[in-house]
């Protein structure tokens, strides 16, 4: 079916009344968390992924999916108020949307930055819907070599082109490629590194890893550090109206927020937050008096808000039309789908259009209903903020115990995500990021798949990668990647040693 017949298909899906309530209950609680500094898309959605057992696939996923672009809605309004940033993808908010507050423009603020990620989710669900068919026609055409390929240079440009030393992130790779290993080999039905312990013959549990990693780890770090921020103003609705000037400053940074934030969502290893910084920076270097930029300049609040919420959905493009995920989120998503026995790839929309088109309907539908929660229930929100920590944090523990445990009924699994949540937090500190490890987690399994396909083909020929054009130029491309991040920090290393060296000398 073509992209029209798709989306009247889709709009009969997603207008079902528990389609709309799941819809609903994602957005909205992807709102809350996004408000509250500290918690995250990717902890809500590891707590959320047992529920997801007991609910259909379609709406499973459309409610995780409102969370994550939920989240970006609702990150701006901390950031706004309290110059803490709800998410990483609105650290950049705080620049200016903090100083518009304190000059009293909190309002206004938080008005723009609802219209500019309402302005960048639509035309992001624009270009997801006109050219995700357009790819996965193109995916059709790949075998496992390019499969493989494709797998191996995502895996490397998330390591490499995310924020944090390229090396570390690659390290993250390999680990979480590891851990993929572990369990039952589906060809051999040998089990592999199990340590003699019955519950890892079949792998290690996705929930549990994800929960230790992004729930866990995140909230003991979130414990220590300090909150200064303290939301003493009230934002009344009257408050909220923008000036003519506000307008007129606002519209041509939304349109470009809103392209950056549509090419980068779709790269892997980059997505919101790397989109956001890239905007901002954008603004400043078109503006015509920089100088406003970081004391209340209105078009660095709303060109990054609009690029972050079109690359939360343009990030569905490779997830759902390749099958591979851009990012941490995405890799959880798809980990989601293949729970629930689907398969992302260029199949997907002619083997489960109902999911498919449903889904992208019910960004738009989510997208109006969180104009309408946020501008209304500014106060609500406001009123969150002042939840102590000492009382939100234990609970969010305890939802983690009792969501890993509901989805095996296994105690062993509570021992798990503690265990893995301790050794996240190390990772942490040592400045190792989690992302990374999670994408090789779930890309393992199925770049070792089509590894032994291609193999098996190509009787056991490795030429094969390199005879197809396509995978080699992947591999090619790869490749690079690797050694511009390997050059990379060798020339920090040798930067820092000639500033140590210059620092004893003088």
């Amino acid at each position: 079916m073509d992209v029209w017949q798709g989306l009247l298909h889709g709009l009969q899906q997603a207008v079902q009344p528990m389609m709309l309530l799941y819809c609903f209950v994602g957005v909205f609680i992807g709102t809350l968390i996004g408000v509250l500094p500290g918690i995250g898309a990717m902890a809500t959605i590891s707590l959320l992924l047992p529920v997801t057992y007991h609910i259909p696939t379609t709406g499973a996923i459309i409610m995780l999916a409102g969370v994550y672009y939920g989240a970006q809605y609702g990150g701006s309004t901390a950031s706004i108020l309290l110059n803490l940033p709800g998410t990483p993808s609105s650290a950049v908010t705080c620049l200016d949307g903090y100083q518009m507050a304190k000059q009293g423009r909190a309002g206004v603020a938080l008005f723009m930055t609802t219209i500019a990620s309402f302005f960048g989710s639509m035309l992001g669900v624009a270009v997801l819907a006109g050219f995700a068919p357009s790819i996965a026609e193109v995916g059709l055409k790949f075998g496992p070599a390019e499969y493989f390929a494709m797998m191996a240079l995502g895996l490397l440009a998330a390591s490499t082109l995310a924020s944090g030393s390229p090396l570390k992130g690659l390290a993250m790779v390999v680990l979480g490629l590891l851990l993929g290993t572990v369990g039952t080999d589906v060809n051999s039905g040998v089990a592999r590194f199990y340590f003699d312990i019955p519950e890892l013959m079949d792998g290690i549990n996705i929930v549990a890893l994800a929960m230790g990693l992004f729930g866990i780890a995140e909230v003991v770090g979130s414990v220590n550090q300090p909150r200064e921020g303290h939301m003493t103003q009230r934002v009344r609705l009257r408050e909220m109206l923008p000036s003519g000037d506000d307008w007129r400053r606002s519209w041509m940074p939304m349109l470009r927020g809103t392209g950056v934030g549509s090419f980068f969502g779709a790269l892997p290893g980059t997505g919101a937050s790397i989109a956001s910084f890239m905007s901002y920076a954008l603004e400043k270097r078109v503006a015509r008096d920089p100088t406003r930029f970081g004391k209340g300049a209105i078009e660095g609040v709303v060109a990054p808000e609009a690029a972050n919420n079109a690359a939360a959905q343009t990030a569905f493009v490779p997830t759902l039309s390749l099958g591979i995920p851009g990012d941490a989120v995405m890799a959880l998503m798809l980990g989601a789908l293949i729970i629930h026995g689907i398969q992302p790839g260029p199949l997907l929309m002619s083997d489960q259009p109902d999911l498919f088109w449903g889904l992208i309907v019910s960004f738009a539908i989510g997208n109006i209903l969180l104009v309408i929660l946020n501008l209304p229930l500014v106060g609500m929100w406001v009123a969150i903020l002042r939840i102590p920590y000492h009382v939100l944090y234990p609970a969010i523990l305890i939802f983690i115990a009792l969501g890993t445990y509901s989805v095996n009924n296994n105690v062993f699994d509570i021992y798990m995500v503690a265990a893995i949540g301790a050794v996240g937090y190390v990772l942490a500190l040592l400045r190792f990021e989690a992302a990374p490890l999670m994408l090789g987690f779930v890309l393992g399994p199925l770049m070792e798949e089509n590894l032994r396909r291609a193999l098996l083909l190509s009787r056991g020929d490795p030429a094969v990668f390199l005879e197809r054009p396509i995978s080699a130029g992947f591999l090619l491309a790869g490749l690079a990647l690797f050694l511009w991040s390997v050059v990379g920090a060798l020339r920090r290393s040798l930067r820092e040693r000639e500033r140590a060296a210059e620092g004893s000398a003088g």
